[in-house]
């Protein structure tokens, strides 16, 4: 079973992110307030996990959780501010939606949560002033495969895995020759193929490299 804790047992999130290396769709990333007897001998990163397990973990999460929230990030704000801010943005994001504001936020990965050169205040939200305070005066730990150590990021990161497939599956009745359903918008060969045919669509990224053979240069030409 994973550690409860890093730090505190007392209102310490975990927060993680889904979808940072696909070429379509949202960046997702959620964090969760577990309560300090939390108990659950299937839960681990969800990429460990089928699909059936985080399916059947996903309700459990948000029923016994103090607090949790899920926020997306679309492609034209990845393509503005890169994935890697927006990872860390839409992490934030989901922090301040929490009710009660947490003591400590433990991170999967090895970003800070709060970059060197401060908060990027552009794209998504824009924070106000007393949110920029919040997420400043909150302590937190990046830790690199957390969501495999601790249960908190691990239930992060079925949220945010579970809430991005949900997504990915909806956008894919309005654009089924990607099959998103399946690939849900990871650079599989079949997703290539696809835009090589059909071109690309609002929900892709065009500051990343859709197909092998070509620069962001020449995103407009498909």
């Amino acid at each position: 079973m994973l550690s409860p804790f890093f730090l505190t047992p007392y209102l310490e999130t975990g927060a993680d992110e889904a979808g940072r290396g696909c070429l379509a769709g949202p960046v997702t990333a959620a964090a969760v307030l577990l309560p300090e007897n939390f108990q659950n001998e299937l839960l681990n990163d969800s990429k460990q996990l089928s699909e059936k397990a985080r399916e059947k973990l996903r309700p459990i999460i948000e029923q016994e959780c103090i607090s949790f929230a899920v926020t997306h990030l679309e492609p034209l704000v990845i393509d503005e501010i890169n994935i890697l801010n927006a990872s860390i943005k839409a992490m934030q994001e989901s922090i301040l939606k929490l009710d009660p504001r947490p003591l400590h936020i433990i991170v999967d990965g090895n970003s800070p949560f709060i970059p060197k050169g401060g908060i990027k205040n552009r794209g998504g939200k824009i924070f106000t002033d007393a949110e920029i305070e919040i997420l400043n005066s909150i302590p937190n730990t990046s830790i690199v495969k957390g969501d495999s150590k601790f249960m908190s990021i691990a239930a992060a990161s079925v949220l945010a895995k579970t809430y991005r497939d949900e997504y990915m599956n909806r956008i894919h009745e309005e654009f089924p020759m990607y099959n998103w359903k399946q690939n849900k918008g990871y650079p599989t060969k079949e997703h290539r193929e696809a835009i090589r045919k059909h071109g690309i669509t609002k929900y892709h990224r065009m500051t990343f490299r859709l197909l092998p053979e070509q620069t962001k240069l020449d995103f407009d030409s498909l």
